[in-house]
């Protein structure tokens, strides 16, 4: 019987001491698990400690220290290293800061995180995109009312401070300010309360009111301030005045805004009279090696037929050089095409800050097409006017098929972005319409508009004007077909020195894979 029990008791002692080995093993492996996970929450509690940072120091990216004077090409400025300190009070771990500056003009800021445990060799990375959100982040937003009708797509995030009626569809989410709001007729309503976002339920094509997705539809949310325009068309004022020796000492003035120096630079272009006329101004022709033209535009018939017989012109300037900063700033009314494309970025701002009177507010006209040399990212055009962005009639082809593109983020501190339902030169002429579906209008990009947004205008059963007819509508002035389509590069990267809508937060966040 000996070597039987010793045969049970050595494969017993076997199986014990296997079992012990998983056991501890598990053990390990639980302890490795625990400490990388809190490894992981200690990095994350450093990008919330920067996200609180920039909130409170908004142009700080050395953590409050003036080392290194030169940052990681790759990395930005860091290491700074902070113990992480838990609710009992102690050290539980350590995480490490890199944070690279914004690019010119850009708000976004990238931060590393480094988090290690104490007492362990355990490293996990995080990083995020920390910015202020611009205006730029969505694909339509308005202070007014929106109505998409049943064969327009809302591309990207939609915004209203009123409310929206939605019988097209839309690709994001749909947001209002307001639980309920009363539409006027303009735009979809009948006189009776509705959500903050709905669709008419007698539309059942394409999009079907009924059985519709709304679970992207969100109401009530936080309004979009449109009153910080004023103060980022003051911003956008200082940054070009301060891009040269000639107005800088104007921009760190108390008063600087609302100066108006006689000095004209690559990146700010003067009052052409202290008295303010519609149909004068500067046309600035955006070029494909970078840089821009310049004319001074002396008047304007808007029932011309293209913007070389719509402007009277006179040139300034050819081949002006981009400015570092990424602005232009114009004291006045602005014109703006591209030839043919635009490598580069920019924002063009045209305000008359020193004027009270919201009558002699600066538009900017868009007169021609604007196209981006690539739609990556590397290319942005931002407008941003005191009053309008206006699509001329003169600016999309007279007859035949085409595609008419426009490649912009566009804001209006007050007015609209629309094209116009009249001409400026005729106020009792309905503009040109386009009723044919091989006649397109393409905007890309982003639309913020603190009043009106439309591209078409339905005038009635009676002509109108250059209003064009179409079946079963009735006549209507601007294309019949446009598309709307959100630029979504320019969430993470907008125009330069565009307006924000708010303080720092999170744009995007990811964990970086280390080796083990």
């Amino acid at each position: 019987m000996m070597p039987a029990l010793l045969s049970v008791i050595i494969a017993f002692a076997i199986f014990a001491g296997a079992g012990i080995e998983v056991v501890l093993t598990n053990l390990s492996v639980v302890g490795r698990s625990v400490d990388s996970q809190q490894a992981f929450n200690i990095a994350e509690a450093g990008l919330n400690y920067y996200l609180w940072h920039l909130n409170h120091n908004s142009t700080d990216y050395k953590d409050g220290l003036t080392t290194p004077a030169t940052p990681d090409a790759a990395l930005g400025y860091g290491p700074y290293t902070h113990n992480y300190i838990d609710k009992n009070g102690s050290i539980s771990g350590t995480y490490t800061l890199w944070v690279k500056a914004p690019t010119t003009g850009s708000t976004v800021v990238t931060v590393r995180s480094i988090g290690q445990a104490a007492g362990t060799k355990i490293k996990r990375t995080v990083q995020a995109q920390i910015g202020s959100p611009s205006f730029a982040s969505y694909g339509v937003v308005s202070d007014s009312s929106l109505w998409f009708g049943s064969t327009e797509t809302a591309d990207g995030p939609v915004h209203s401070n009123q409310g929206i009626r939605m019988d097209g569809t839309n690709t994001s989410t749909a947001s209002s300010a307001s639980t309920t709001y009363v539409p006027s007729t303009a735009y979809g309503g009948d006189g009776s309360s509705k959500n903050g976002v709905w669709c008419n339920t007698s539309v059942t094509t394409p999009v079907d009111c009924a059985s519709r997705t709304k679970s992207d539809w969100v109401y009530p949310v936080t309004s979009i301030d449109f009153n910080q325009v004023s103060n980022s068309l003051c911003t956008i004022k200082k940054v070009a005045l301060a891009a040269y020796a000639a107005t800088s000492a104007i921009a760190g003035q108390a008063n600087a805004c609302t100066q108006v120096p006689s000095t004209r630079t690559n990146t700010y272009l003067p009052q052409r009279s202290t008295t303010f006329n519609l149909t004068k101004g500067y046309l600035i022709q955006l070029n494909a090696n970078g840089t821009y033209d310049l004319s001074y535009v002396n008047a304007e018939n808007d029932l011309a037929t293209n913007y070389s017989t719509a402007l009277t012109l006179q040139s300034v300037a050819t081949n002006i050089a981009i400015p570092a900063a990424g602005v232009i700033y114009a004291e006045d009314n602005v014109w703006v095409r591209t030839n043919p494309n635009f490598k580069g970025r920019v924002t063009v701002a045209a305000g008359r800050l020193s004027s009270s009177s919201s009558s002699t507010y600066a538009n900017i006209v868009i007169a021609d097409q604007m196209l981006y040399s690539t739609k990556n990212g590397t290319d942005a055009i931002g407008l941003v006017a005191q009053d309008a962005v206006i699509m001329a009639p003169y600016g999309l082809p007279r007859t035949g098929s085409f595609d008419f593109e426009v490649d912009a983020a566009v804001l209006t501190q007050s007015g609209e972005v629309w094209y116009p339902g009249v001409y400026r030169s005729d106020s009792n002429r309905c503009t040109r319409g386009w009723a044919n579906s091989n006649q397109r209008l393409i905007f890309y990009g982003s639309v913020a508009t603190r009043q009106t947004w439309t591209w078409s205008w339905l005038d009635g059963s009676s002509q109108c004007g250059d209003a064009a007819l179409v079946s079963g509508t009735g006549y209507v002035s601007g294309p019949v077909t446009n598309v709307t389509q959100y630029d979504y590069n320019l969430k993470y990267s907008p125009p330069p020195s565009y307006p924000i809508t708010a303080g720092y937060n999170f744009l995007s966040w990811r964990e970086v894979l280390t080796k083990p």
